[in-house]
């Protein structure tokens, strides 16, 4: 396809800009509004006037009627050369450029310099409605994106709000608000923005939207108890051993006669393979603990039935372990029981190292830690506390390194040993909880740090 050449000092349309033809010829060379020139192919560029245009500043638009010219041409069909003598009286470079202008608008006129036709009036309409509430938008975006420069919001603020949040919680990686603001769009800056704004109050949590948690306990019905063969373990006094205040004990102690007895709640009693409970349970993995609450991962009713001491006989699998004067187990008996359970504060327990059977207990707690620490169990004594939020509120309490804690401490820890010296034996197949051993240059300098700078130096050789 050959091309017609483009005279000197024409206008043609580059892309989308005006140019003026500096030189003809196979490759005319045109100049751009940027005062750049270049050499093009005559395909890459569109006449729109002859000329003689001298230069592009002289593109400026005539007075004109855009709107009485569509009117009049309403159905008609028109080159640019006629557009522009219909609006402008006058066909220039400059009002050629003006009309085109109005073509690419697409307000009242589409198509191509050789044919262009009218819209019709109820696009037209539609259109400049549409461009209005444009309009509308982009004002109220700008007043809002001024309120939050200062730290403040208004109530029709929400909608935009919404978006923030999303990005906060993770549900949605853009924040047009964050953009605007020049701030890095990531969940962090969205919640310390809807912080900053108080639009989020402090105790607003992100996390579990971010992770995809559930924050509601299951939903799901609870089956009866059923009637089974169970160990009867109810002559042995047992003691579930907990903080103050928690309100689901789900392990306890008994020791008679030298054999110590680890019972724990037995969740497998309701929830069994296969059952809505257990895909549930499979799907959520642990409970979920959250400053202000836990949510479960089984429905909140179990507690009451399974709960070691919030009946008067509850049913437990129990662990019976036998352990030799250096602390070391002998033997293992295993077994689903029914255990009577009696709850105990660490404090309770603690003025109760005296008497049988918590002095019994103590004594072989001692033992037992003594063994791990000839085995090279590494000993870090830091302070301990426990968070909660109540009623908006955070509260910090202290636990006090009481001698009852290490006992329980310790009885708990031989029963993890016991269980996977058990199923080593019987090559059931349970996942194992192991630490890489600490540095031992570190650990050596460390023990000879006193105090709790010492405790945080072992710490760090771990």
């Amino acid at each position: 396809m050959t091309h017609p050449a483009l005279p000197e000092n024409s206008l043609v349309l580059y892309k989308t800009h005006p140019a003026r033809v500096l030189k003809s010829g196979d490759k005319p060379e045109i100049a751009l509004p940027t005062g750049r020139t270049l050499k093009v192919r005559p395909k890459d560029v569109l006449l729109l006037h002859p000329g003689p245009l001298k230069n592009l500043a002289e593109l400026a638009a005539p007075p004109g009627d855009i709107h009485s010219t569509w009117e009049l041409l309403a159905g008609e069909t028109v080159s640019l050369a006629e557009l522009a003598e219909w609006i402008y009286d006058t066909v220039t470079p400059a009002s050629v450029w003006a009309a085109w202008q109005h073509v690419v608008d697409g307000l009242y006129f589409h198509g191509t310099p050789e044919r262009i036709t009218t819209i019709a009036p109820e696009s037209v309409a539609a259109e400049q409605a549409a461009r209005r509430q444009k309009t509308q938008d982009a004002e109220a975006w700008r007043d809002f994106v001024g309120r939050v420069r200062q730290g403040r919001i208004a109530p029709e603020d929400r909608r935009y709000m919404a978006e923030v949040e999303l990005a906060a919680t993770g549900q949605q990686a853009k924040s047009s608000l964050l953009r605007a603001l020049k701030r890095a769009e990531t969940p962090e800056n969205a919640h310390a923005l809807l912080l900053a704004l108080n639009y989020w109050p402090a105790a607003r949590n992100p996390h579990p939207l971010r992770l995809n948690l559930p924050t509601n306990p299951p939903a799901l019905a609870l089956p009866p108890l059923p009637k089974e063969n169970r160990l009867d373990l109810t002559h042995l006094p047992a003691f579930a051993v907990d903080d103050a205040g928690s309100a689901d004990p789900d392990d306890a102690i008994s020791f008679e006669a030298g054999r110590l007895w680890v019972h724990v709640a037995d969740v497998a009693a309701l929830v069994e393979a296969g059952n809505p409970l257990e895909a549930e349970a499979r799907a959520r993995g642990a409970n979920l603990y959250l400053p202000d609450k836990t949510v479960p991962i089984l429905p909140p009713e179990i507690v009451p039935m399974l709960g070691l001491g919030l009946a008067e006989v509850s049913p437990a699998l129990s662990f019976g372990l036998d352990i030799d004067t250096a602390g070391r187990l002998t033997n293992i008996e295993i077994a689903p029981s029914w255990v009577r359970v009696t709850r105990l504060s660490y404090a309770e327990a603690e003025l109760r190292l005296t008497e049988e059977p918590f002095s019994g207990l103590y004594r072989l707690a001692e033992r037992l830690k003594q063994r791990r620490i000839a085995n090279g169990a590494v000993e870090i004594d830091l302070p301990e506390v426990r968070v909660r939020v109540l009623d908006g509120r955070v509260h910090i309490l202290p636990l006090p390194p009481l001698r009852s804690r290490m006992m329980v401490q310790e009885v708990m820890l031989l029963c993890g040993e016991a269980v996977a010296c058990y199923a080593n034996k019987a090559a059931i197949p349970i996942p194992y909880a192991t630490q890489p051993p600490p540095d031992e240059a570190r650990l050596a300098d460390s023990l000879q740090i006193a105090g709790m700078a010492g405790m945080f130096a072992r710490r760090r050789a771990m």
